[in-house]
C-alpha cells in the first residue's frame, strides 16, 4: 500500500511542478524524463505495483512473491497505458495561429472614417473572429464602407482599398 501512496505523491508532484526538476539541473536532464522514463510513467508503474500486489496478497494465498509479480506486471502495463496516454496527447496538434499576412485579402467595413492622411479604424473578421484594426487608405472612407486589406503595416494596422460596385 505504502508503494501505491508514493506513486500517487509522485505523480502530484510531477503534475504539479512539471518542469521544474529539469530547470533546476540547466538542461543537464535533457530527454531523460521523456517517454519511457518520464514521472507519470514511473509514477503510475509505482501506484500499480503497490495497489496491484496488495490487492492480490489480501485477497489470494499466492504469497508475496507471487503479488510482486502480479503487481510489477500491473504496474507495467500502467506505465505503458500512462506512456501511450501521454504521447498521444502530446501529439495534438491545433490550427496555425493567424498571422498579420493572413489579413490580406480579408474584406471588412469601416468602424471609424479614414481621412485621406491619417488613420481611422476597420472590422474585419480573421479566424471567425472579429477584428478591430486601425487602417490607412490613400483616399478618405467614410464610416460603413465596404473595405478589402491590402497589407499589414503592423500588428494593429492596416492598409485598405475601397470596394467599389
Amino acid at each position: 500500500m505504502g508503494l501505491g501512496v508514493a506513486g500517487l505523491v509522485l505523480l502530484l508532484l510531477s503534475l504539479v511542478f512539471d518542469g521544474i526538476l529539469e530547470g533546476v539541473f540547466d538542461g543537464v536532464l535533457d530527454g531523460l524524463f521523456d517517454g519511457l522514463l518520464s514521472l507519470p510513467v514511473i509514477a503510475g508503474f509505482v501506484s500499480m505495483l503497490g495497489f496491484g500486489g496488495a490487492i492480490v496478497l489480501g485477497t489470494t494465498d499466492i504469497g508475496v512473491t507471487g503479488a510482486t509479480a502480479t503487481g510489477v506486471l500491473a504496474g507495467a502495463g500502467a506505465g505503458w497505458l500512462t506512456w501511450k496516454l501521454s504521447r498521444l496527447l502530446m501529439r495534438d496538434q491545433t490550427d496555425a495561429t493567424p498571422r498579420g499576412g493572413d489579413l490580406i485579402g480579408t474584406s471588412g467595413s469601416v468602424v471609424t472614417a479614414i481621412p485621406a492622411d491619417g488613420y481611422g479604424e476597420v472590422l474585419v473578421h480573421l479566424a471567425g473572429q472579429p477584428l478591430k484594426l486601425a487602417a490607412k487608405c490613400p483616399v478618405p472612407v467614410a464610416r460603413g464602407a465596404e473595405i478589402w486589406v491590402e497589407s499589414a503595416l503592423s500588428a494593429t494596422s492596416v492598409a485598405v482599398r475601397p470596394v467599389e460596385r
